[in-house]
């Protein structure tokens, strides 16, 4: 018996093959497309993300035969997601909007905006898997990863809830991209040969500095040059069993360093940043290892093997400690080891969970490059994303 599905329409090929197969399976599809940005400022191309984007969705909506309708969620994701991303990059953080959009928008605005057409579930174009089983006579739901290594996308979705699980469904996730692809021009689908949407979830591919300048000020600022033999590199404090101390971020003074250009704010900038540093003449290309936003300034080492681009372990604060499987929690005291990456695409990196009243602390088998705070580590038992928090430092 098949059941009433909406499914979240983008106009990429993903979601216009997950609408397919769900109208194939026998269920009732209701194409619903969200505009959540109108601001062309700092976008490259300069045009408007969505206004092509729609045009496609409603030519698959309209190839498939289903019904497309578009509702506009513009207002709670400039509230959720962008003034979020602000506030972050102004502490000297560096969020990640995409995994703020999905909890935020496309698992909560817009699942409350799929209610009007009763849907039993909702569904999207992501590259994950979902697996129910009981526990304890409860309904345990499993994010699994995608089947294709190179575009699981189940880190995206390291926030999302049991309630939110429960009425979502990912019909590609068993499926490699190309296979995607080849349905989709098997069906002569609009879709078939959309290049994948780049940047930041729902706004487009941006020039980062220029889109934050609508909040937040270019202000000169000092870049000091961090030599590599630094003595705190060498330092006892790595030790594990201090687990305060060995998470702790490297730290600079304008004194650990020398001093070699200027740049125009240091919250535009993160952890293992390369690129617009405007600072030539050195032996190795330069990279970002510390920002310090109280004094404006930024630390730079030489080369991409510069120890202070690498850290053993960080730290989650207890508010935002996330459990997708709250079964599994760990409880103040108890150590335990899992799979954990903290960006997308890295591979996944062994490593110890630490929890104490203080929060998580998790410390890596080896030296992790780019650590940045506001990122999200997210934690996996094989194939299976257990949890996530942000990384506090």
């Amino acid at each position: 018996m098949g059941k009433r599905v909406v499914i979240g329409l983008s106009g990429g090929v993903d979601s216009s093959v997950a609408a397919h197969l769900l109208k194939e399976q026998g269920n009732e599809v209701i194409a619903l497309f969200m505009i959540n940005w109108h601001d062309k400022t700092g976008i490259i191309d300069a045009d408007c993300p969505w206004n092509e984007d729609v045009v496609f969705a409603e030519l698959v909506a309209k190839k498939l035969g289903i019904p497309f309708h578009v509702v506009d969620l513009s207002d709670p994701y400039r509230k959720r997601v962008i003034d979020y991303m602000f506030a972050e990059y102004k502490k000297g953080r560096t969020p990640n909007p995409d995994v703020l959009c999905n909890r935020e928008i496309k698992f909560d605005a817009f699942m409350k905006a799929a209610e009007a057409y009763q849907p039993d579930f909702v569904a999207t174009g992501h590259y994950c898997n979902k697996e129910t089983s009981s526990i304890s006579n409860q309904a345990i739901h499993h994010l699994m990863a995608g089947d294709d290594p190179n575009k699981d996308q189940s880190y995206f979705l390291c926030q999302l809830s049991q309630e939110q699980l429960s009425r979502t469904l990912f019909p590609i996730g068993h499926l490699q991209k190309p296979r995607v692809r080849e349905i989709a021009r098997e069906l002569g689908l609009a879709s078939a040969e959309k290049k994948d949407s780049q940047g930041i979830c729902f706004v487009g591919k941006v020039h980062l500095p220029v889109f934050l300048q609508q909040k937040l000020k270019a202000k000169e600022g000092n870049i000091f040059e961090v030599p590599a033999d630094l003595p705190q590199y060498t330092n006892e404090k790595q030790n594990p069993k201090d687990l305060e101390a060995f998470c702790e971020p490297w730290l600079y003074d304008k004194e650990d360093g020398q001093w070699t250009g200027k740049h125009q704010g240091a919250h535009f900038f993160t952890v293992g940043q390369r690129k617009g540093l405007n600072v030539g003449g050195k032996d190795e290309p330069l990279f970002v290892i510390a920002t310090d936003v109280q004094t404006n300034r930024i630390y730079v080492g030489q080369g991409a093997a510069h120890p202070g681009l690498f850290r053993s372990g960080l730290k989650i604060i207890p508010e935002e400690i996330h459990w997708i499987r709250k079964d599994l929690a760990m409880k103040s005291g108890e150590s335990r080891d899992y799979l954990v990456r903290i960006r997308y695409r890295q591979p996944l990196q062994k490593a110890t969970m630490h929890r104490t009243d203080e929060g998580m602390y998790i410390t890596f088998l080896e030296p992790q490059r780019g650590v940045a705070p506001g990122q999200f580590a997210a934690w996996y038992e094989n194939r299976e994303l257990i949890g996530s928090g942000v990384i506090h430092r």
